[in-house]
Parts: structure tokens; sequence; C-alpha cells
């Protein structure tokens, strides 16, 4: 391949060639797309730390922001019950009820910032 080459305003004509790379990537270095693991089935939700009161409170296992409040004041509710929907970090995380009974009081509102071990129900 011929090419023109200005250099300090005198034009010169070049031949080039195109060498191969004299040391080419491994096929270590290549990029192949990586095998996806799937689990299969979401972690259960870290245990919330005790509470004073024994069972009357549900704290939040993670911080993050309310989304969606599942339960309302004076419902009856069982084990496992969703109660509060946060989100964090793009994903969301079910608050579940950790006994059954009546709810008291809901200490938040959908779009408050929680932090990790807040208390967000009281049980009666």
């Amino acid at each position: 391949m011929k090419l023109k080459v200005t250099v300090d305003g005198k034009t010169y004509e070049v031949e080039v060639e195109a060498a191969e790379d004299p040391h080419p990537a491994p096929a270590a270095y290549m990029t192949q797309p990586a095998p996806v693991r799937v689990p299969a089935g979401a972690p259960p939700a870290p245990a919330a730390p005790p509470a004073e009161g024994g069972d009357k409170v549900c704290r939040s296992p993670i911080s993050g922001i309310v989304v969606k409040l599942s339960a309302q004041t004076g419902q009856q509710i069982q084990p496992g019950d969703i109660l509060i929907v946060l989100e964090a970090m793009k994903m969301e995380t079910n608050i579940t009820a950790p006994v059954a009974g009546r709810i008291a009081a809901i200490k938040v509102n959908v779009g408050d910032n929680v932090q990790s071990g807040q208390v967000v129900v009281e049980f009666e």
C-alpha cells in the first residue's frame, strides 16, 4: 500500500505493508461469554436482631426505600405474610411477619428510607 506522508513541509511517498502480530493474544485472553449460574431460589432474609418487647416489633433486615405497604394497621397477620416491600440496589425485598398477630402500628410510609434494624411494624 502506498501512502503520502508530509514531514516538515516535504511530501514523501512511502510503501507500507501490513505485518502480522508477532505476539498474538493467547486463547485464555480471548473474550468468551462466561457461564451464568442461576440460584435455585431466593436466599432467606437474614434474621432480624432481637427486639425490645420480644416479638412485638418487626425490624427491617436491610437498608432501603419503602416502595409498598402490603399490610394495614389493625390487620390480622400470620407468620410469613408480606408487610412491606423495600427497594435496595434496584432489587425488591419483602419484609414478612415474624409472628402471628394484629398490627398495632406501621412506622414507615412509602418513599421513606429505612436502615437495617429499624422498627418498621409494631404488633399488639
